[in-house]
């Protein structure tokens, strides 16, 4: 009678596992630019027949994880909402970020950039728009950021996980692969990154860390007449300077310092 009962309780666990795993993937297709999704289109996406498909969106309304949209189809729901802004709000970085932000968007008139890993990248969390120039470039908060953009790249040179970074770079054609690399090698020595990944913007970024490594981004945005991509760019200082400084208030150390002093 034993072994019966452990198979049927293996068989369970596997289940519960499977079920776990469907969920994550149904919350992961969500992002800035696909802000509800129909049960057909999760079938589709994840390869699920359309009845399984709609019993687990049926089940994750029930469950507060999403809602009904006026469209009939499927949101984030407050559950979810309230469990990410929860998971933000205690990030120290974020606690900590604002101040160091603000002046940095007035030290160099422009629009200052707090960003956080995601699934896949950079996740923009806090946005402080300069006020003293007429023309405003900024980001929305929430915005999930490609690759090519130079968060991301400073994301991929100093994350702790470096086989997945390489999976994610292996996931482009060849050519914007190998420009990638390079660009993140670029960035290792460097220590930060100026990228134009929207024509005619510039965004210029430096890493904050943490005690257990890289822990944001914090990056400054601006037009291209008037924000420069060059090596030595007064903004640019700014910006590494803040992070630094961000860096030793959150308690951890500056990585881009250790290849200044080898060099």
């Amino acid at each position: 009678m034993t072994k019966p009962t452990r198979s049927r309780e293996t068989r369970a666990d596997q289940a519960d596992i499977q079920a776990v795993s469907r969920v994550s993937q149904i919350l992961s297709l969500f992002d800035p630019a696909t802000p509800e999704v129909t049960a057909v289109e999760v079938a589709e996406r994840l390869g699920l027949n359309r009845t399984t498909a709609y019993r687990y969106c049926t089940s994750l309304v029930a469950a507060g994880l999403l809602e009904r949209s006026a469209e009939g189809g499927y949101a984030p729901g407050g559950l979810l909402l309230q469990l990410g802004a929860f998971a933000i709000g205690h990030r120290r970085v974020v606690n900590l970020a604002p101040r160091h932000m603000q002046a940095l968007s007035r030290a160099t008139q422009t629009s200052a950039v707090l960003s956080l890993w995601g699934l896949t990248g950079p996740v923009v969390s806090r946005v402080e728009e300069t006020v003293s120039t007429i023309v405003v470039v900024s980001v929305r908060v929430g915005s999930h950021l490609p690759l090519d953009t130079a968060q991301s790249k400073v994301f991929l040179a100093y994350h702790a996980d470096q086989l997945s970074m390489e999976r994610l770079i292996g996931t482009l054609s060849g050519t914007a692969r190998d420009e990638l690399r390079a660009e993140v090698d670029r960035v290792r020595e460097a220590g930060y990154c100026s990228a134009m990944s929207t024509p005619g913007i510039v965004a210029v970024s430096a890493p904050v860390f943490d005690e257990y490594g890289i822990c944001a981004t914090l990056a400054i945005v601006g037009p291209d007449n008037t924000l420069s991509m060059s090596d030595d760019a007064p903004e640019l200082r700014v910006v590494v300077d803040t992070a630094r400084e961000l860096t030793h208030e959150l308690g951890g150390h500056y990585r881009p310092d250790d290849r200044q002093r080898a060099v």
